[in-house]
């Protein structure tokens, strides 16, 4: 039944998630030609605070959990698990203080109104997945950039998006160079949950009642052993995955 009365819904969703891209993409231009850096922030958080609206057509709910007082005044980086591409708006409008900018495949740089203007120009990496090398580099030069700007840098150390909500496996290339190039970044771990709901049939239709939820974890120094680091933040993430 659920399934039923989600096909009328997804398509009105559709409708809504597709016309605030189409609407926001010349305020984005507009914003950043005209106000630079800031113009072109402020615009993508409302588009993403306005994306996450759409959702609740569908049911979905959200809440973000963060007890830690998160410095405003270095960078940070931000390791998450990725279940779905809904994901990422709720990050983007509720870590908007910090300026997040994030590991996107190249191919999303072009042809998404909104999206994909703001992942050439608002200090986002663009990696080709077929070119490690390329891909690596880039990464490097998101961490140097937040470290110089201290902003914030968001990366899915799995790869690639968990479609049952079960967490795989860090690789972990992309994180060492983000936390080479930033030294003084503080390390953010949020568990997501529940995101993977939302296309549990695929991508039409969508899944109806999902309650999506981010917890921020307390943040760790970018200190010590690389390694050991990165299976501490690996342990940290999943330790809050519990929605599968």
């Amino acid at each position: 039944m659920q399934k039923l009365l989600s096909y009328p819904l997804t398509i009105l969703f559709f409708f809504a998630f597709g016309g605030a891209l189409l609407f926001f993409h010349p305020v984005i231009w507009f914003c950043h030609r005209v106000f630079g850096y800031e113009g072109i922030k402020r615009a993508i958080s409302v588009l993403n605070l306005t994306l996450m609206r759409t959702t609740n057509l569908l049911g979905t709910t959200y809440r973000f959990t963060n007890t830690f007082d998160i410095p405003l005044d270095r960078p940070l980086i931000i390791v998450t698990n990725h279940q779905s591409m809904y994901d990422i708006p709720p990050i983007i409008w509720y870590m908007r203080k910090h300026h997040p900018k994030f590991v996107s495949k190249k191919e999303l740089g072009n042809g998404i109104p909104s999206v994909s203007y703001n992942l050439r120009h608002g200090g986002a990496a663009l990696i080709d997945r077929n070119d490690g090398k390329s891909a690596i580099l880039e990464i490097g030069r998101l961490g140097s950039y937040i470290e110089e700007h201290k902003r914030s840098a968001v990366i899915f150390p799995e790869g690639t998006r968990s479609r049952d909500g079960q967490p795989k496996p860090f690789k972990p290339m992309g994180l060492k160079m983000l936390m080479k190039k930033s030294p003084s970044a503080l390390i953010v771990p949020i568990s997501i949950n529940n995101s993977w709901k939302l296309v549990r049939y695929g991508k039409f239709p969508m899944g109806l009642g999902a309650k999506v939820s981010f917890d921020v974890h307390e943040p760790i120094e970018n200190q010590g052993d690389i390694d050991a680091l990165i299976v501490q933040i690996e342990t940290t993430v999943k330790s809050g995955i519990t929605s599968f």
